[in-house]
């Protein structure tokens, strides 16, 4: 199994992404790509995408892109989101690479774009840290 299609079947089994609707399209050492299709239900009261699903596309693109450089599960420890302009389209795209990755966090870029017409728009920008997660899932000690 190459590693797009490790990134889809571990995106099949969270049940907030398959309610989104979304894609893994692009999973390698280099970066990620995850879309999403816009319906009327992402939508906000002005027309446009809601800034949760612009959130939701960057914090798990920048957590599959840290997890192809840390090798192993991981979750997000931190991000902070730039909104640059009002995302209104019918798809986002939102493309994540690794900027550092030490052995046991990441600190990874992405920019999230909207695609209107065919054309891609900058409308989110986002940076964060990637933690691998322990290789036991036990409690930790007190001693």
């Amino acid at each position: 199994m190459d590693m797009l299609q490790m990134g889809q079947a571990i995106l099949a089994t969270q049940p907030f992404s398959k309610l989104l609707g979304a894609t893994l399209s692009k999973f390698d050492a280099e970066s990620t790509e995850l879309r999403i299709a816009i319906t009327d239900d992402l939508k906000q009261q002005h027309g446009f995408i809601h800034g949760g699903v612009l959130s939701y596309a960057a914090d798990n693109a920048l957590t599959y892109a840290g997890g192809a450089a840390l090798v192993g599960a991981v979750v997000t420890s931190e991000y902070k989101i730039n909104y640059v302009r009002p995302a209104i389209g019918q798809e986002i795209i939102a493309r994540a690479w690794v900027v550092y990755a030490g052995k046991s966090q990441a600190t990874c870029r992405c920019d999230v774009f909207v695609v209107n017409d065919g054309k891609e728009s900058l409308c989110a920008i986002a940076q964060g840290t990637i933690a691998k997660l322990p290789s036991t899932t036990s409690a930790p000690s007190n001693e």
